[in-house]
Protein backbone atom coordinates (compact mmCIF):
# COMPACT_ATOMS: atom_id res chain seq x y z
CA UNK A 1 0.00 0.00 0.00
CA UNK A 2 0.83 3.90 -0.30
CA UNK A 3 1.65 5.62 2.81
CA UNK A 4 -1.82 7.71 3.18
CA UNK A 5 -0.81 11.31 3.76
CA UNK A 6 -2.70 14.30 5.78
CA UNK A 7 -0.64 16.85 3.62
CA UNK A 8 -3.77 18.29 2.52
CA UNK A 9 -2.78 18.67 -0.96
CA UNK A 10 -2.03 14.85 -1.73
CA UNK A 11 -3.39 12.13 -1.05
CA UNK A 12 -0.45 9.66 -0.88
CA UNK A 13 3.61 9.49 -0.24
CA UNK A 14 6.11 7.35 -2.19
CA UNK A 15 9.86 7.53 -0.81
CA UNK A 16 12.31 5.74 -2.92
CA UNK A 17 14.95 8.36 -1.67
CA UNK A 18 15.54 9.67 2.18
CA UNK A 19 17.15 12.79 3.34
CA UNK A 20 18.82 15.58 2.18
CA UNK A 21 20.97 18.41 2.89
CA UNK A 22 20.03 22.10 3.66
CA UNK A 23 19.84 24.48 0.50
CA UNK A 24 18.35 27.71 2.08
CA UNK A 25 16.74 29.26 5.41
CA UNK A 26 13.31 27.82 4.08
CA UNK A 27 15.36 24.65 5.52
CA UNK A 28 16.06 25.77 8.75
CA UNK A 29 13.04 24.11 10.70
CA UNK A 30 12.61 21.08 8.55
CA UNK A 31 10.22 18.60 8.83
CA UNK A 32 11.33 15.92 7.22
CA UNK A 33 14.77 16.23 9.13
CA UNK A 34 13.38 16.04 12.40
CA UNK A 35 10.67 12.70 11.25
CA UNK A 36 13.89 10.88 9.70
CA UNK A 37 15.75 11.63 13.03
CA UNK A 38 13.26 10.33 15.61
CA UNK A 39 12.49 7.14 13.35
CA UNK A 40 16.21 6.55 12.99
CA UNK A 41 16.23 6.87 17.32
CA UNK A 42 12.97 4.32 16.89
CA UNK A 43 15.35 1.83 14.85
CA UNK A 44 13.56 2.14 11.61
CA UNK A 45 15.75 0.54 9.30
CA UNK A 46 14.97 2.83 6.51
CA UNK A 47 16.62 5.63 8.19
CA UNK A 48 19.99 3.88 9.77
CA UNK A 49 21.41 6.87 7.53
CA UNK A 50 19.38 9.48 9.75
CA UNK A 51 18.95 12.52 7.00
CA UNK A 52 21.92 11.89 5.10
CA UNK A 53 20.27 11.56 1.20
CA UNK A 54 19.41 7.32 0.92
CA UNK A 55 18.63 5.22 -2.23
CA UNK A 56 15.93 2.77 -1.30
CA UNK A 57 15.71 0.85 -4.62
CA UNK A 58 13.61 -1.57 -3.87
CA UNK A 59 11.34 1.16 -3.74
CA UNK A 60 11.66 2.45 -6.81
CA UNK A 61 8.36 0.23 -8.60
CA UNK A 62 6.49 0.45 -5.93
CA UNK A 63 3.98 2.25 -7.48
CA UNK A 64 3.57 -0.06 -9.96
CA UNK A 65 1.70 -2.66 -7.46
CA UNK A 66 -0.74 0.03 -6.08
CA UNK A 67 -3.58 -0.89 -8.58
CA UNK A 68 -6.08 2.49 -7.14
CA UNK A 69 -5.32 5.74 -8.91
CA UNK A 70 -4.28 8.39 -6.54
CA UNK A 71 -2.20 11.42 -6.15
CA UNK A 72 1.18 10.99 -4.69
CA UNK A 73 3.73 13.17 -3.41
CA UNK A 74 7.04 12.03 -4.62
CA UNK A 75 10.02 11.99 -2.24
CA UNK A 76 8.39 13.76 0.89
CA UNK A 77 11.41 13.01 2.79
CA UNK A 78 14.08 14.35 0.44
CA UNK A 79 15.03 15.79 -3.33
CA UNK A 80 14.79 14.19 -6.14
CA UNK A 81 17.12 16.50 -7.66
CA UNK A 82 19.56 16.55 -5.05
CA UNK A 83 23.28 16.60 -6.02
CA UNK A 84 23.89 13.41 -4.76
CA UNK A 85 21.31 10.95 -6.26
CA UNK A 86 22.83 9.53 -9.80
CA UNK A 87 20.91 10.27 -12.08
CA UNK A 88 20.66 6.58 -13.32
CA UNK A 89 18.19 6.76 -10.22
CA UNK A 90 16.34 9.97 -11.39
CA UNK A 91 15.90 7.94 -14.59
CA UNK A 92 14.48 5.43 -12.93
CA UNK A 93 11.98 7.05 -10.96
CA UNK A 94 10.94 8.67 -13.67
CA UNK A 95 10.32 4.90 -15.71
CA UNK A 96 7.86 4.18 -12.90
CA UNK A 97 5.66 7.22 -13.32
CA UNK A 98 5.72 7.01 -17.11
CA UNK A 99 4.71 3.47 -16.45
CA UNK A 100 1.86 4.16 -13.50
CA UNK A 101 -0.04 5.94 -16.15
CA UNK A 102 -3.25 5.96 -13.77
CA UNK A 103 -1.54 8.00 -10.57
CA UNK A 104 -0.38 11.33 -10.93
CA UNK A 105 2.64 12.71 -9.13
CA UNK A 106 3.66 15.38 -7.78
CA UNK A 107 7.48 16.83 -7.06
CA UNK A 108 8.54 19.55 -5.50
CA UNK A 109 12.12 20.12 -5.42
CA UNK A 110 14.28 23.22 -3.75
CA UNK A 111 17.09 22.51 -6.71
CA UNK A 112 15.97 23.46 -10.07
CA UNK A 113 18.72 24.64 -11.66
CA UNK A 114 20.07 20.50 -11.46
CA UNK A 115 16.52 19.26 -12.69
CA UNK A 116 17.03 21.81 -15.80
CA UNK A 117 20.25 19.86 -16.52
CA UNK A 118 18.43 16.56 -16.47
CA UNK A 119 15.14 17.12 -17.94
CA UNK A 120 15.80 17.15 -21.81
CA UNK A 121 16.54 13.53 -20.93
CA UNK A 122 13.12 12.71 -18.78
CA UNK A 123 9.95 11.49 -20.52
CA UNK A 124 7.37 14.13 -18.96
CA UNK A 125 4.48 12.06 -19.19
CA UNK A 126 1.04 14.33 -18.35
CA UNK A 127 0.63 12.40 -15.10
CA UNK A 128 4.13 13.85 -14.08
CA UNK A 129 3.51 17.40 -11.66
CA UNK A 130 6.69 19.45 -11.19
CA UNK A 131 6.93 22.40 -8.96
CA UNK A 132 9.70 24.63 -6.97
CA UNK A 133 9.43 25.77 -3.06
CA UNK A 134 9.42 29.69 -2.97
CA UNK A 135 9.86 30.60 0.42
CA UNK A 136 10.89 34.34 0.05
CA UNK A 137 11.35 37.25 -2.54
CA UNK A 138 15.03 36.20 -2.34
CA UNK A 139 14.20 32.83 -4.38
CA UNK A 140 11.58 33.50 -7.35
CA UNK A 141 14.00 33.09 -9.54
CA UNK A 142 13.42 29.32 -8.92
CA UNK A 143 10.48 30.20 -11.04
CA UNK A 144 11.94 30.80 -14.46
CA UNK A 145 14.16 27.47 -14.05
CA UNK A 146 10.63 26.03 -13.85
CA UNK A 147 9.38 27.37 -16.85
CA UNK A 148 11.92 25.29 -19.37
CA UNK A 149 10.64 22.19 -17.97
CA UNK A 150 8.29 20.54 -19.99
CA UNK A 151 5.41 19.18 -17.42
CA UNK A 152 1.44 19.12 -18.12
CA UNK A 153 1.34 20.79 -14.65
CA UNK A 154 3.97 23.55 -12.91
CA UNK A 155 3.28 24.56 -9.50
CA UNK A 156 4.64 26.80 -6.81
CA UNK A 157 4.93 26.09 -3.40
CA UNK A 158 5.46 29.09 -1.31
CA UNK A 159 6.12 27.38 2.01
CA UNK A 160 7.01 28.27 4.51
CA UNK A 161 5.99 31.73 3.74
CA UNK A 162 8.94 33.64 5.42
CA UNK A 163 8.70 37.27 3.06
CA UNK A 164 6.35 38.81 1.11
CA UNK A 165 6.68 37.91 -2.51
CA UNK A 166 7.14 41.31 -5.04
CA UNK A 167 3.88 42.56 -6.26
CA UNK A 168 5.35 42.49 -9.62
CA UNK A 169 6.61 38.70 -9.81
CA UNK A 170 5.64 36.87 -12.94
CA UNK A 171 3.86 33.38 -12.95
CA UNK A 172 3.63 32.64 -16.49
CA UNK A 173 3.41 29.28 -17.23
CA UNK A 174 3.02 28.54 -13.63
CA UNK A 175 -0.43 26.26 -13.44
CA UNK A 176 -0.96 25.97 -9.35
CA UNK A 177 0.09 27.51 -6.53
CA UNK A 178 0.85 26.64 -2.89
CA UNK A 179 0.66 28.57 0.08
CA UNK A 180 1.72 27.78 3.67
CA UNK A 181 3.28 29.21 7.12
CA UNK A 182 5.86 27.15 8.69
CA UNK A 183 4.66 24.93 11.52
CA UNK A 184 6.53 23.30 14.62
CA UNK A 185 9.03 23.92 16.86
CA UNK A 186 10.73 27.43 15.91
CA UNK A 187 7.82 28.39 13.71
CA UNK A 188 8.61 31.92 12.12
CA UNK A 189 5.36 33.71 11.52
CA UNK A 190 3.45 34.19 8.09
CA UNK A 191 1.96 37.67 8.07
CA UNK A 192 -1.25 37.84 6.30
CA UNK A 193 -0.54 40.57 3.75
CA UNK A 194 1.95 37.62 2.40
CA UNK A 195 -0.73 35.80 1.38
CA UNK A 196 -3.46 37.99 0.29
CA UNK A 197 -0.52 39.26 -1.84
CA UNK A 198 0.07 35.84 -3.53
CA UNK A 199 -3.66 35.18 -3.95
CA UNK A 200 -3.70 38.59 -5.64
CA UNK A 201 -1.34 37.84 -8.08
CA UNK A 202 -2.41 34.15 -8.78
CA UNK A 203 -6.19 35.75 -9.47
CA UNK A 204 -4.60 38.53 -11.57
CA UNK A 205 -2.79 35.77 -13.68
CA UNK A 206 -5.03 32.76 -13.65
CA UNK A 207 -3.29 30.56 -11.14
CA UNK A 208 -5.21 27.91 -9.27
CA UNK A 209 -4.79 29.02 -5.18
CA UNK A 210 -4.55 26.23 -2.57
CA UNK A 211 -3.82 27.83 1.18
CA UNK A 212 -2.58 24.79 2.95
CA UNK A 213 -2.06 26.49 6.56
CA UNK A 214 -1.34 29.60 8.78
CA UNK A 215 1.22 27.33 10.44
CA UNK A 216 2.45 27.89 14.06
CA UNK A 217 3.61 25.84 16.92
CA UNK A 218 0.08 24.63 16.59
CA UNK A 219 -1.33 24.49 13.27
CA UNK A 220 -4.37 23.04 13.97
CA UNK A 221 -5.32 25.43 16.09
CA UNK A 222 -4.34 28.32 13.77
CA UNK A 223 -6.41 26.65 11.09
CA UNK A 224 -7.03 27.46 7.01
CA UNK A 225 -9.23 29.78 6.68
CA UNK A 226 -8.41 33.04 4.99
CA UNK A 227 -11.11 35.38 4.01
CA UNK A 228 -13.72 33.31 6.20
CA UNK A 229 -13.02 30.17 3.51
CA UNK A 230 -10.60 27.87 2.72
CA UNK A 231 -8.93 28.04 -0.93
CA UNK A 232 -8.49 24.15 -2.20
CA UNK A 233 -8.04 24.61 -6.02
CA UNK A 234 -6.46 21.57 -7.88
CA UNK A 235 -5.17 21.25 -11.45
CA UNK A 236 -7.70 18.77 -13.09
CA UNK A 237 -5.97 15.27 -13.38
CA UNK A 238 -8.28 14.08 -16.22
CA UNK A 239 -9.01 10.74 -16.61
CA UNK A 240 -7.19 7.73 -14.88
CA UNK A 241 -7.84 4.01 -14.87
CA UNK A 242 -6.59 1.31 -12.75
CA UNK A 243 -4.15 -0.99 -14.88
CA UNK A 244 -7.37 -4.46 -15.91
CA UNK A 245 -5.99 -7.13 -14.52
CA UNK A 246 -5.26 -9.95 -16.80
CA UNK A 247 -4.56 -13.88 -16.62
Amino acid sequence: MALQSRIEWTESTWNPITGCTHVSNGCDHCYAERLALRLQAMGNHRYKNGFAPTVHEDLIEAPLTWKAPRLIFVNSMSDLFHESVPRDVVRQVFQTMNAASWHTFQILTKRPFEFVKIAGELQWTPNIWMGVTVESGRYVHRIDALRHVNAKVRFVSFEPLLSSIPEGTSLAGIDWAIIGGESGPGARPMEVEWVTGLKALCDAQGVKFFFKQWGGINKKRSGRLLQGRTWDDLPSRGVVRAPVATE
